[in-house]
C-alpha cells in the first residue's frame, strides 16, 4: 500500500466524521471511536490468520459479533464490548478505559464497522503506512479548535527536528512524562530505524518493540490514542503490558531512570497539587506531594515538570523539553531551579520559538537543552547557547505553518553528534558564560538580542490579520498569566466570567 493509498484511506475515513458530527459526534470522539473499532478488527485478523493464529480479545467481545448483530442490538453490543475489555489489563486496559460508545445510531455504526473499517485488511497494510494513516488522523483531530486536542499535539516539524538534534540510539531508554498522542516517542523510534535499521540485532528489535520506549500520560483518552499509535507502528503489543502509563507523571519519584527523555508538557501553569520539594513545607490547603528528588516547592506545572524531568535522567542521559517563557524567568521556585539546573546539569542550549506554531493560542515557547552529569563542584554549565528562532520569524498554522525546513539552520548550528567546541555564533545564535548567566537578575534565562525589524521598517510591518492575531495570542497569555497570579494569592475567581 502506498501512501497515495494511505491519505486516500485517511480521506474515506475522514469524511464519514462529517456525517457523525450532525449526531454530535466531535472530530476528537470519531478518532476515540475509530481506536476501538480498529483495535477489535486487528485482533481479529490475526485470530483468523493461516500462520501462527493469535487471540486477544474473548469470542463474546469480538469483532465478529459485531458483525452479527444489528440495530439497537449492535448498540447494546458494543458497549458491552467496551466495558468487558476496560476491565482487562496491558495495551488492551489501557486502549478501552473508561471507554464509551459516542455513536448513537445504530446505522451509522454499523456502516463504519462494515463498510469502513470492516472492508481494509489493517494488519496486512504494512507498519508505515496505517501508522501514517493513523497520526493522520489524530493531526486532522487536533485542528479541531472546539475539542481541545490540540493541546496534546507538537508540531510534527518541531518534534523531528528536536530529534535530529538529540540522535536517539537502539541503546537508549526513552520516555516522555507528558506523552499526548505519543508524538516524540514516535519520532525517536523512526529515527532509530531510519538511521539504524539495517544493523538491529534481534535483542535491539526486541528492545525497541517493548519497554525501551515508554510514556506517561494524565488523560484516558490521550493515553489509548497514545497506546493505538505506538501499536500501529510497531511498539509494543496488544495482549502485552502497556508502554503507556496512565497517572500523574508528578506524583512519584521515578522508578527508573532514562537516557533520553523528549517532552511538551502542558502548557498550564497552576496546579491544584502543591509539590514539596527539599525547600521545606508548604503553607497551601492544596493536596501536596512530597518529592525529595525535588529542588524547590511549587505549584507551577511546568517548572514541577523541568525537576522531575531533571531527575528521570540517568548520569549522562539528555533531555529536550519544550517549556514556556515564564520557566526562564519567574522568581522564587524558578530562580532556584534554574540555578541547579546550570550547576548541576549542562544546560547547553536552547532554541526560542517564534509564536503561531501551537494549536493553543498565546504561547511563547522555549525547548531546553540539558544533560545530566556526575556531583562535582564546579558548575557543569561553561556555556549556554541560544538560538533566537523568533524574532522576525512570524508563522500561523493554516496560512504559514511551520515545516522541518524551517528549523535546519537551527539543527546544523546545533552540530548534532558532534563536539560543542566546533560550534560557531551567528546572527542567531549565541553563547552565553556561566558568569555571565549567574550574574543576571534572578538568574533570567529570558535572553534576546536581535532588533524586531518591525519597529524600525514600516515596510516590514506583518499584513493586518497577523498582527491582530498576534495580539489576541500576547492577550491570551498575559490572561493566563493573571489567573495564575490570582490563584496563587488565593483570590476567589469563580465568580468571573470567562466566556
Amino acid at each position: 500500500m502506498s501512501t497515495v493509498d494511505s491519505r486516500r484511506l485517511v480521506q474515506k475515513l475522514w469524511n464519514y466524521c462529517d456525517v457523525l458530527r450532525d449526531d454530535g459526534v466531535s472530530t476528537i470522539d470519531y478518532v476515540e471511536q475509530l481506536t476501538f473499532l480498529l483495535f477489535l478488527k486487528m485482533a481479529h485478523e490475526r485470530a483468523n490468520r493461516n500462520l501462527r493464529p493469535e487471540k486477544i480479545v474473548p469470542d463474546e467481545l469480538s469483532w465478529q459479533t459485531l458483525l452479527d448483530s444489528e440495530g439497537d442490538a449492535l448498540e447494546v453490543q458494543y458497549r458491552h464490548i467496551l466495558t468487558g475489555l476496560a476491565r482487562e489489563g496491558g495495551t488492551l486496559g489501557t486502549i478501552f478505559r473508561k471507554a464509551q460508545n459516542k455513536i448513537q445510531d445504530p446505522a451509522k455504526l454499523k456502516r463504519l464497522i462494515v463498510d469502513l473499517i470492516g472492508k481494509q485488511e489493517w494488519s496486512a497494510t504494512g507498519v508505515d503506512v496505517k501508522g501514517d494513516a493513523y497520526e493522520e488522523l489524530l493531526a486532522k483531530g487536533a485542528e479541531d479548535a472546539k475539542s481541545g486536542a490540540g493541546q496534546y499535539f507538537t508540531p510534527r516539524a518541531l518534534t523531528t527536528a528536536m530529534v535530529d538534534c538529540m540522535l536517539p540510539t537502539p541503546d537508549d531508554t526513552i520516555t516522555d512524562p507528558a506523552c499526548g498522542t505519543g508524538g516524540f516517542l514516535l519520532a525517536a523510534f523512526e529515527h532509530i530505524q531510519r538511521h539504524h535499521g539495517s544493523g538491529l540485532t534481534p535483542d535491539q528489535r526486541r528492545r525497541l518493540a517493548n519497554g525501551a520506549i515508554t510514556g506517561t500520560e494524565l488523560v484516558d483518552g490521550t493515553a489509548r490514542l497514545a497506546a493505538m499509535n505506538m501499536l500501529l507502528h510497531g511498539i509494543g503489543t496488544p495482549n502485552g503490558p502497556s508502554l503507556i502509563s496512565v497517572r500523574d507523571a508528578l506524583g512519584k519519584e521515578p522508578e527508573q531512570r532514562v537516557s533520553l527523555v523528549l517532552a511538551n508538557p502542558p502548557f498550564g501553569r497552576s496546579s491544584s497539587i502543591r509539590m514539596v520539594g527539599e525547600g521545606g513545607k508548604s503553607n497551601r490547603e492544596e493536596r501536596e506531594i512530597n518529592r525529595a528528588d525535588f529542588w524547590a516547592t511549587t505549584a507551577n506545572k511546568q517548572l514541577n515538570f523541568v525537576q522531575h524531568i531533571a531527575s528521570l535522567l540517568r548520569i549522562d542521559g539528555r533531555a529536550a523539553v519544550v517549556l514556556p517563557d515564564n520557566v526562564l524567568f519567574e522568581g522564587g521556585a524558578g530562580e532556584i531551579i534554574r540555578r541547579r539546573l546550570l550547576k548541576q546539569y549542562d544546560l547547553h542550549t536552547m532554541l526560542r520559538l517564534p509564536t503561531g506554531i501551537f494549536y493553543a493560542g498565546g504561547v511563547k515557547a522555549n525547548v531546553l537543552f540539558f544533560e545530566r552529569k556526575r556531583a562535582r563542584e564546579e558548575p557543569w554549565t561553561e556555556k549556554l547557547w541560544v538560538y533566537d528562532f523568533r524574532t522576525n520569524q512570524h508563522f500561523t498554522l493554516k496560512q504559514n505553518a511551520l515545516r522541518r525546513d524551517h528549523l535546519q539552520d537551527f539543527v546544523d548550528c546545533y552540530l548534532p553528534g558532534k563536539d560543542r567546541s566546533e560550534r560557531v555564533e551567528t546572527e542567531r545564535f549565541k553563547s552565553f558564560s556561566y558568569d555571565e548567566l549567574i550574574a543576571r537578575d534572578k538568574v533570567n534565562l529570558d535572553i534576546t538580542w536581535l532588533k524586531d525589524a518591525s519597529l524600525e521598517d514600516a515596510d516590514a510591518l506583518l499584513p493586518p490579520e497577523v498582527i491582530a492575531q498576534e495580539i489576541v495570542e500576547d492577550l491570551q497569555a498575559a490572561l493566563r498569566e493573571f489567573a495564575a497570579i490570582a490563584e496563587a494569592l488565593g483570590a476567589q475567581t469563580s465568580g468571573v466570567d470567562n466566556g
